[in-house]
């Protein structure tokens, strides 16, 4: 199960940060985010294509901006600063499920031994929890783009995330039993299969752009890197050398965002 309680302490602190924005008058655009993940993790083998699009998921969410560059409470612009008219803080609610197997060279069909059956047979799911804020960059103006002096506005970001994950680990070898090290890969050290939930904190960042579709409304495309401060968000993690790096994924999304006011 996933485990709650130190979301909603950051969801006490989001609304604390947004309250205090909301006093001084900025305001506010909300809208919804849904794309395909490729989760990169231990399944499979490194930089194999088919493993990184065979390993891909899907993500949905909702996001909240605090506009500096216009004010609501007298409809009208905020002082011309440069913050004020080039960055958007942006907080996120958003969830995301893989599918995980292995891919490449050691499960090829020509392979015949009992370790690449015992990889056939290993598969997983990650299913992760996020909530957290980014600073998005624009660099060209806010205020022109709002007035339609151009329809896209490319922007970069970079934020942190809290992730609530847990993940599923299945095998159809042997007895099927997951607690059983025989089987799996004989070269992994018992305990690397440990599907418990966790938590954990991620570095965000994205390159994407908007586009004005109503005075009111925008659509976005964002391509998001995000980079877990764990090693078990896949509820695997083996001591191979080629294990270097944390789990990470890649997320494209397509939004729609509208102005509240």
């Amino acid at each position: 199960m996933f485990n709650y309680k130190p979301l909603q302490l950051i969801v006490f602190l989001l609304i604390g940060v947004y309250s205090g924005f909301s006093q001084l008058g900025f305001s506010h655009e909300i809208g919804a985010i849904v794309g395909p993940v490729q989760f990169r993790s231990d399944f499979g083998e490194r930089a194999n294509d088919r493993n990184n699009f065979g390993n891909s998921g899907f993500g949905i969410g909702i996001v909240h901006y605090i506009n500096f560059s216009y004010r609501a409470d007298c409809n009208c612009y905020s002082t011309d600063t440069y913050f004020n008219d080039h960055f958007k803080l942006r907080s996120e609610l958003s969830y995301n499920k893989t599918k995980l197997e292995h891919y490449g060279e050691w499960v090829a069909p020509d392979k015949t031994s009992t370790n690449a059956d015992k990889l056939r047979a290993h598969t997983g799911e990650a299913n992760n929890f996020d909530i957290g804020m980014q600073l998005e960059y624009f660099p060209f103006s806010i205020r022109s783009f709002q007035a339609f002096s151009y329809r896209i506005a490319p922007f970069v970001s970079l934020g942190v995330h809290y992730t609530s994950y847990n993940p599923k680990a299945y095998t159809s070898y042997g007895n099927s039993n997951i607690n059983n090290a025989n089987n799996f890969y004989s070269y992994w050290d018992p305990g690397s299969i440990n599907p418990d939930s966790g938590s954990t904190w991620s570095l965000v960042t994205s390159i994407g752009a908007r586009y004005k579709l109503t005075p009111l409304s925008d659509l976005m495309l964002d391509l998001r890197w995000q980079y877990y401060g764990s090693d078990w968000i896949d509820g695997f993690d083996h001591q191979l050398p080629s294990n270097k790096h944390n789990d990470w994924l890649v997320w494209l999304n397509f939004g729609y965002i509208y102005y509240l006011d």
